[in-house]
């Protein structure tokens, strides 16, 4: 450690090396007595020859350390010295023990005196090699500092400048000398000196240098802001001691703001790349709305809003209209009423407001904030109705006190439609809006109105389905004989397509009741079309009062039919056809013919799920109908299934979509459907709506169709049945029963009416059928007379000529009834029509042109 003292004089004696220039350039001293021997030799000398001092005094000089050719000379200039002579020369030397020189030494010989008078020499050493060592270091260092194309500043150990080079002094003014003494607060605001007083100080005490210190500042008389990198590292003398802090400034103001650029571009690239992720995955307009400002906000705004014309929202077709025309373009040219949709902020949850004649600020803002969901108009001369009716995006700068500084108004764009409007609003303090932000908000507008766009004309196409398969299904509550019946149907939700699901319920001859439900495997438009065609088919075949068995095989021949080219339908005898030709469409369906006097129900199932019956008392259960084949597959008969239904007990037919989820296997949701129907003496209606809230329906991901009777029968006091001989007798028989059948009822207004349309249908069956006649008359809505034969010869009605004698029954039945018919039965047929009762809408009367028109 390092002893100072000071003394009167002021100077410090130092007993560590001083640091000067000598600790670089390796002096050596010795002396040489009047014999011309080394008589004191200092340490340096020993470093410099590697020769001891007591190797070394008392030798010749020129002996000991100068090569054989060169002594001669030497002894000469070593007489001349003591003769009093100065001398300066390169001397080359060796070291004891070889030959050859080992270096230069460049020597400063002075004459001296001893004590007694006597003349001596004093000679002073240098080592060549060190000092030119020390001249190319200088040069190298001069024409480094001097020339070098960045600022460079040497700063002492109190902070302050030493040395200053040209690139310096050509940014901060002046000459290089005119910078000695400053500090980095003559250059820097406060808070960046600060921050490079903290590093230099810390370069200082610990050595460490610090690489890339980013400042930023301004030079003399400018105002653009630079940035700067510093390195910085401690400067130590020969000895070691450090004795400054040098500092490198380059100016990297054009990589910074290259790296902005870039960086701009990278996140602008990245904002896009998750804009084309995220927007547009629901097609629903709101929910796209909201996906573009989660986008942008706080990613490249600070506040956001979007409103969307009114007219769109409510399913009005966007005029047609082209930039560039004299036509205004979009919804309403700028100043239709417009909603907000979606508002999403990263600073304040205010929302934005609407401008006021020429205001501006924050979303075009005035005072009026515009909360999500509320209909306004922008006023015709504001920066939003403009971009609305240019279709061009505008920049409106924020007002004085308004928490946005600027704000984008950007037109949504669709097909050359104007659909909307977004705002994008940066808060004071952000990066104002650039060309390039400009850009990417039109992008984004873009992307986000094509998917507006797309999800309303998806949300019209979806409510043109919903409407065509709404039009399919029953209307109003379905009434039937015997039966007290509620049904359900729930489409799927608004992000899903339409399905093909249905129901239907059949008034069939004799008071009975086709129950159907049916489902289009598939979704889509092509789906509910499908449906409607099957469905149409069931009312038409119903109509044929075709066993249940039956129906469902017509089905399916129509089903393996609908996808067929026109002129390639399948025929009787083409058993398959290739899946380039057409199509697949494939359906399940329980068809069921319920009749009220017998409370008997025959069901077929084309691959559907098997119906839940809940007799009186008893739990749920699932009938045992064989499941058959799906419709469209082809080639299995349908089997059919009989079940008598006790009085009381509820039978569900369903659809899949209840009881089936991703979240749970089938028989899980078979049985939660069981377990609601645990109560089935409530209300209908109260048991349809406990099953759908009860159940997980997978929350609208199918449709739903649900439909449930209740079984109550005719009673036995609505019911007239008897037997009649095959005999002629037996039309008076008839009409005495029915005569006396309908005064029972009170039913005299149709007495009349009545005995006629007997006595035809008897009649007939005693000249055209076969075996025993049975007389029914069933009495609910309306009144149904049946006559049953064992002829399997169906009844024609046809028009008899002028010279005819017969052949006017039918057509009298026809005439005097609401509908008539016949169909088939296991042991013959039944030849049926019926009548309105008095006191509801009856037929009106037959007029004598009808009458006549008979003959």
């Amino acid at each position: 450690m390092s002893e100072i003292s000071e003394t009167a004089s002021g100077f410090v004696w130092q007993s560590s090396p001083p640091g000067s220039i000598y600790d670089y350039i390796r002096v050596a001293s010795f002396s040489i007595g009047p014999d011309g021997l080394v008589e004191q030799w200092s340490r340096r000398a020993v470093d410099l020859f590697g020769v001891t001092a007591e190797e070394a005094r008392g030798k010749d000089p020129v002996e000991a350390f100068m090569p054989a050719d060169l002594r001669e000379r030497g002894h000469r200039r070593v007489k001349e010295i003591l003769d009093g002579k100065e001398w300066t020369g390169l001397v080359p030397f060796r070291m004891p023990g070889e030959e050859q020189p080992h270096g230069i030494a460049e020597m400063y010989v002075m004459p001296s005196e001893t004590e007694s008078g006597e003349r001596a020499a004093l000679c002073i050493v240098v080592d060549v090699r060190a000092l030119r060592r020390i001249e190319t270091d200088l040069a190298a260092s001069q024409a480094i500092f001097g020339q070098s194309p960045f600022g460079f500043l040497l700063f002492g150990t109190d902070l302050t400048v030493k040395r200053a080079n040209q690139r310096f002094a050509t940014v901060f003014g002046g000459s290089a000398d005119d910078h000695r003494g400053r500090t980095v607060h003559d250059y820097l605001a406060r808070a960046e000196a600060d921050r490079m007083t903290s590093a230099l100080r810390r370069v200082l005490e610990t050595g460490e240098s610090v690489t890339d210190l980013q400042i930023v500042g301004a030079a003399p008389g400018a105002r653009d802001r630079r940035h700067w990198s510093i390195n910085l590292y401690r400067v130590h003398s020969g000895s070691g001691r450090p004795i400054g802090v040098a500092g490198l400034g380059i100016d990297v103001t054009r990589r910074h703001n290259a790296a902005r650029e870039a960086a701009s571009a990278r996140r602008n690239l990245a904002l896009l790349n998750e804009a084309g992720a995220r927007i547009g995955n629901s097609l629903d307009l709101e929910a796209t709305a909201r996906e573009l400002l989660d986008v942008a906000v706080p990613g490249f705004c600070d506040l956001a809003s979007v409103d969307l014309y009114q007219g769109l929202l409510t399913g009005d077709e966007a005029p047609p209209g082209r930039w560039g025309s004299s036509h205004d373009v979009g919804y309403g040219a700028g100043s239709a009423e417009l909603r907000r949709v979606a508002f999403a902020s990263a600073v304040a949850d205010t929302p934005l407001r609407t401008d006021e004649g020429h205001g501006a600020g924050s979303g075009c803002c005035g005072p009026v904030p515009i909360e999500v969901g509320a209909v306004h108009r922008y006023p015709f001369n504001s920066p939003c109705a403009g971009a609305l009716r240019t279709g061009r995006i505008r920049t409106v700068p924020g007002a004085e006190g308004e928490l946005a500084q600027s704000t984008l108004v950007v037109p949504m764009v669709a097909h050359d439609t104007v659909v909307g409007l977004v705002q994008f609003s940066r808060a004071k303090g952000s990066e104002p809006f650039g060309e390039r932000d400009r850009a990417l908000a039109v992008e984004l507008a873009a992307r986000a109105a094509v998917c507006i766009d797309n999800a309303r004309l998806y949300r019209r196409e979806h409510e043109r389905a919903l409407i065509l398969q709404r039009s399919l299904l029953p209307p109003g509550d379905p009434e039937a004989a015997g039966l007290d019946i509620a049904c359900r149907y729930l489409p799927g939700t608004t992000a899903t397509e339409v399905g093909g699901d249905w129901f239907d319920v059949i008034e069939l001859p004799g008071h009975r009741t086709a129950l159907v439900i049916g489902d289009v495997m598939g979704r889509g438009l092509r789906a509910a079309v499908a449906m409607g065609e099957l469905r149409t088919a069931v009312r038409t075949l119903a109509q044929l009062d075709l066993e249940p068995a039956e129906v469902l095989s017509h089905l399916d021949e129509i089903a393996r039919g609908l996808g067929a080219p026109i002129g390639t339908q399948q025929s009787r005898t083409q058993k398959s056809r290739g899946p380039e030709l057409s199509e697949v469409y494939l359906a399940t369906c329980v068809y069921a013919v319920y009749d009220p006097v017998t409370r008997r129900c025959t069901f077929a199932n084309a691959g559907h799920l098997p119906p839940v019956l809940v007799e009186p008392g008893e739990e749920a259960f699932l009938l045992d109908v064989p499941p058959g084949m799906p419709l469209g597959v082809g080639g299995e008969p349908f089997e059919e299934v009989e079940v008598e239904l006790p009085e009381g007990a509820l039978l569900a037919l369903y659809t899949d979509g209840l009881v089936e989820s991703r979240d749970h296997p089938l028989d899980e949701g078979l049985s939660a459907f069981r377990r609601a129907l645990t109560d089935p003496a409530r209300p209908l209606e109260d048991v349809c709506d406990r099953v759908l809230t009860s159940l997980d329906t997978g929350h609208g991901e199918d449709d739903i169709a649900l439909l449930m009777a209740r079984i109550q029968g005719l009673p036995s006091e609505a019911v007239g049945d008897w037997s009649l001989p095959r005999e002629p007798r037996s039309v008076g028989r008839a009409r005495e029963l029915a005569r006396t059948q309908l005064k029972a009822w009170d039913l005299e207004p149709l007495v009349d009416t009545v005995e006629l349309l007997v006595s035809e249908l008897v009649t007939n069956a005693l000249r055209y059928g076969e075996g025993e006649i049975r007389l029914r008359l069933l009495r609910d809505r309306t009144l149904v007379c049946e006559v049953w034969d064992a002829g399997l010869v169906q009844p024609r009605r046809r028009r008899a000529r002028d010279t005819d004698e017969g052949g006017r029954g039918l057509q009298l039945v026809g005439l005097l009834s609401s509908s008539w018919g016949s169909r088939r039965t296991p042991r013959g047929k039944t030849v049926w029509f019926e009548l309105a009762l008095p006191d509801g809408d009856g037929a009106a009367e037959p007029t004598v042109e009808q009458l006549l028109s008979m003959f």
